[in-house]
């Protein structure tokens, strides 16, 4: 859930709201028995491991993990349509910069989240040499990891 201020009432409970209204990005997954299983707390720019709360969920409840599984959305991690691929989140700061930078350059790319497909993470880690960084770019075979707009515009704005 998402929990600021006006209301951060949750947020203020688990002591994670900030005094400017905001909070650290907090996830606390909860048992079925309303028991607090595992916290993961950082600063709210920063990314967390997505397998790390798979394999923590997979562990709690195996059964209901296999049935999450099957029912997320499937993408292809490297089928293309154009030249440009972005391995990316919903919600990164950075991944929201670069499609709003290619909406208002009108250039088209293939925006594959790394958090609904297992494939593109794997495909993004081994082009960031293990890390899941995102954005990563593959522009043409070039890889960039990370928002950089000057050396985007370089390649793709010719």
């Amino acid at each position: 859930m998402s929990d600021f201020w006006p209301h951060g009432e949750i947020a203020e409970k688990y002591g994670v709201l900030r005094s400017d209204g905001s909070s650290e990005r907090a996830i606390f997954i909860i048992d079925k028995n309303g028991i607090i299983q595992y916290i993961d707390i950082h600063d709210i720019d920063d990314q967390p491991d997505n397998e790390v709360l798979f394999a923590e969920l997979k562990r709690m409840d195996p059964d209901a993990f296999a049935e999450l599984a099957e029912n997320l959305p499937k993408e292809a991690a490297s089928a293309s349509k154009s030249a440009i691929v972005m391995y990316c989140n919903r919600w990164c700061p950075d991944c929201r910069k670069a499609r709003q930078w290619f909406a208002e350059h009108e250039i088209e790319y293939d925006d594959i989240d790394v958090v609904i497909n297992k494939d593109a993470a794997e495909k993004a880690r081994s082009l960031a040499r293990g890390k899941l960084v995102t954005p990563t770019f593959d522009i043409n075979g070039t890889i960039i990891l990370d928002w950089n707009e000057r050396r985007i515009a370089e390649l793709v704005l010719k």
